[in-house]
């Protein structure tokens, strides 16, 4: 059993960092240790980073097409980069989608069952997300049985249809690509984006019963890419109580005005902007629209987007951090994770001081990762 105590360096607290003294005996933080003390002047000692969603993890399941076939592996690697970047708890972005290919239905099946299979052999708190399209109406009948199956507790909404160009009866930018990606004739696949839209006004009533029974069993659900403020507030009355990544401040007042959650990009922070000209995160922050951060498609932004808005004095850095820890483990319902306080999880990560790279990332009181200098501290007699 872990039994340590920090001593030396600048530890979080609900207003801001200080010196003082830390203790973890075996998962939890504690207010007394009898182990070993590591002195740590020079570094940050932080709740570890909960990242809400993020699926730059499908690298490592797929580097190739076919090069992966075991995808505990790939999970193994996942972990690790997780660890590298203070991420202690992480949720993995996946889709089923018409788009097929590693987001069709037969690719998410392998995931899910590798995420709920090997996860708890690994350190980092791995979980599952589904990211559902919309108008796949033919698997409405199956999908709350399907996550069961997968122990996915959280479902997200999307609708990547481009829907002004399929009613013009034009092809979308790089169809032919994304068609080939997915193995599938260009005509087929063009042909099946029709026949999902021509089918969309069946989607809303298909959403409200298909949200109730997945209400009635307890999973979390968020939208996505909210426009406008009906579009949220459609949601919020499905029960859908998570906006992840509103791309207009409508939205996301919208969403706020409803008492929902509502979860930004680290990346668009870090980029000081969206890539394809949504609303910027640092003005919705700044607004007080956000609840949480999430990796979104990059590891390393949740820390660094945190250390920017601090630098920046969009928030302090109790409130900037507080947006990668226990913000996000609101959004979850995790209680036990995201502050330094005396019982909670001992999740925690040690930046350096001088240049805020991660030294080491402890998850429940294990190290998922440790480097450089800082393990001379842990390894001296």
């Amino acid at each position: 059993m872990v039994d340590l105590k920090f001593q030396g360096a600048q530890v979080l607290g609900p207003d801001g960092l200080a010196e003082r003294d830390l203790a973890i005996r075996g998962e939890r933080i504690t207010n007394h240790s009898q182990g070993k003390s590591v002195v740590l002047p020079g570094y940050l000692l932080l709740p570890g980073i909960v990242d809400l969603h993020g699926d730059g993890f499908e690298r490592h399941l797929a580097p190739r097409r076919g090069a992966m076939k075991q995808m505990a592996e790939g999970l193994v690697a996942v972990d690790a980069e997780l660890a590298a970047n203070g991420i202690t708890t992480a949720v993995l972005a996946q889709f089923v989608s018409w788009e097929g290919g590693l987001r069709g239905l037969e690719f998410a099946d392998q995931v899910f069952q590798a995420i709920r299979d090997t996860a708890p052999e690994l350190i980092t708190d791995l979980r599952a997300q589904l990211r559902f399209e919309t108008h796949q109406l033919d698997l409405y009948d199956s999908l709350p049985d399907r996550i069961a199956a997968w122990d996915v507790d959280y479902v997200v909404f999307n609708d990547h249809l481009p829907h002004r160009r399929l009613a013009e009866g034009r092809k979308p930018p790089r169809m032919v690509g994304q068609a080939l990606k997915a193995g599938r004739n260009p005509e087929d696949h063009f042909a099946l984006m029709q026949r999902l839209h021509a089918a969309r006004d069946q989607v809303p009533d298909a959403l409200d019963a298909l949200c109730s029974r997945l209400a009635a069993r307890g999973i979390r659900m968020g939208s996505h890419d909210d426009a406008t403020e009906a579009q949220r507030s459609r949601w919020h009355a499905r029960g859908v109580a998570i906006a992840e990544f509103p791309e207009t401040q409508d939205a996301a007042q919208a969403a706020r005005s409803a008492g929902d959650k509502i979860v930004l990009g680290a990346p668009n922070v870090v980029r000081g902007g969206s890539h394809n000209g949504n609303v910027s995160a640092l003005d919705l922050i700044a607004m007080g629209l956000c609840d949480a951060l999430a990796s979104d498609y990059h590891y390393p932004s949740p820390r660094r987007a945190a250390l920017m808005l601090a630098k920046s004095g969009v928030a302090d850095f109790a409130e900037s951090w507080r947006l990668i820890s226990e913000g996000p483990a609101a959004v979850l319902g995790l209680t036990d994770r995201g502050q330094l306080k005396p019982g909670d999880r001992a999740d925690l990560v040690i930046l350096d001081e001088r240049t805020h790279r991660v030294a080491a990332t402890l998850v429940a009181g294990r190290f998922s990762y440790l480097s450089g200098d800082i393990a001379d501290r842990f390894f001296a007699a």
